[in-house]
Formats: C-alpha cells, sequence, structure tokens
C-alpha cells in the first residue's frame, strides 16, 4: 500500500496544494496501484508514509506549522529517507530559516541547506520552469527570495521568479521543493508521474487522461 500523507492541510492550504495528494493517489489507482491518502491536523501523529505532502501558507500559519513538526516525528523521518513534496511555505519551512512577518528570521527545520529571505517585492503570476528536459507550469505568490547552499535547484526558471528569478526550488534524494502552487502535480502530470515512480521503485505504465491534455496545451499556450 502507498501511503500519501498531506501534512496539516488547515494550516499550509492556501492555495489548493492539497490536490497534489488527490492527484498523486488518483494516479497510482488508475493504474492498479493500492494507494491511500491520508491527512495530519491539528493535535495528531504524523503516521508513516510512502509520500509526505507541505503546502503553502501565510505567515502565521506557516511558523505553528513549523513548530507542529519541529516536535513530531516528521523530522527524523525524512533524515531517514522519507520522500517530500514541498510547495511554497512548505519549501522555507525545511530549510534553515526563513523570514517572516517583515524581516523577522525564524528557524527552520534545518533538513536542507537553504535560506529564505524576504524579497524586494512580491511574485504573483504565471510561473514556468525547466525541469529534466520538461516544462514545469503553476503559479506563484510568495515574497521570499530563497538562496541555496550545497543543494540542486529543481529548475531554470523561464517565466515567473521562483526562487530568485533564475533557478525554482530545490531537489535532494528524497526531497522535492518548489515554489509552483496549480496544485502542481495535477497541473504537470509528468512530475506527479516522475515522483510516483521515485517513491515507489518502479517504472510506471503510460497513463493517459484529461490532465496530461491540459498540461500539453498550457504548454502550447507559453510556447507561443
Amino acid at each position: 500500500m502507498t501511503t500519501i500523507c498531506i501534512l496539516y492541510p488547515d494550516l499550509l492550504g492556501t492555495y489548493g496544494d492539497g490536490g497534489n495528494g488527490l492527484a498523486a493517489v488518483e494516479r497510482a489507482r488508475r493504474r492498479g496501484l493500492e494507494a491511500e491518502l491520508v491527512s495530519v491536523g491539528l493535535g495528531d501523529e504524523v503516521p508513516d508514509a510512502s509520500l509526505y505532502l507541505l503546502g503553502g501558507g501565510e505567515d502565521g500559519p506557516q511558523r505553528l506549522a513549523t513548530d507542529l513538526l519541529r516536535g513530531s516525528s516528521f523530522v527524523s523521518r525524512v533524515r531517514d529517507g522519507a520522500n517530500v513534496l514541498a510547495v511554497c511555505a512548505g519549501l522555507q519551512i525545511l530549510g534553515m530559516t526563513f523570514c517572516v512577518e517583515g524581516d523577522d528570521e525564524f528557524e527552520g527545520l534545518g533538513l536542507v541547506d537553504v535560506v529564505t529571505l524576504r524579497g524586494e517585492r512580491r511574485s504573483v503570476g504565471e510561473l514556468a520552469s525547466r525541469v529534466d528536459g520538461q516544462l514545469l507550469v503553476g503559479f506563484e505568490n510568495h515574497g521570499g527570495r530563497t538562496t541555496l547552499h550545497g543543494v540542486d535547484a529543481l529548475g531554470t526558471v523561464i517565466k515567473g521568479r521562483g526562487n530568485d528569478g533564475t533557478l525554482d526550488g530545490y531537489r535532494t534524494k528524497n526531497i522535492w521543493a518548489t515554489y509552483a502552487h496549480g496544485p502542481v502535480l495535477a497541473m504537470n502530470p509528468w512530475f506527479c508521474d516522475e515522483i510516483l515512480a521515485a517513491v515507489l521503485g518502479a517504472e510506471l505504465e503510460p497513463l493517459t487522461s484529461v490532465a496530461d491534455q491540459l498540461y500539453q496545451e498550457r504548454c502550447r499556450v507559453l510556447s507561443a
């Protein structure tokens, strides 16, 4: 059984990022794979899962989610190799520090050597980046400027800002992170399948859906 766990969707679900869990479970099930979706709310224990999902949120909820995760088994699970997809605030939470409420610095979980400061302006609009030869599409709404230290970026920005106007997100052996909302796995079926394949440790059978057709149309419009 593949268990996909959404962490604190009541805090980190501002832009519908909980839909990443729905997309991942559905694409697994359509291939005949057993998959279940669980969510962790306030006061819940973090269960063992094949993939953890962290979404975006406002400053206060972001700080609260960080404190809750720090006091849970999540940190040790990720250090032991648990897989994570982190979006926007989730991306910042996994890092060393991030700035909230003006320029106040707040300690992250320290799982990835990245630092997020307040940018000079807020980034709002379409976001597209090149990831492993594929186009990753979505939208962004954040005020952070993220610097990577000894970790690879997930992609190279084509439109929008991402981390700094050049790079978007980061990638480690077991973590995918991006500033792209959408939800990103629903808007980018190939990315969803890439993560599922890595989590399962197996090549997936091809799957064609309406989501794939919509993705191709978005790519066409962006390239026009």
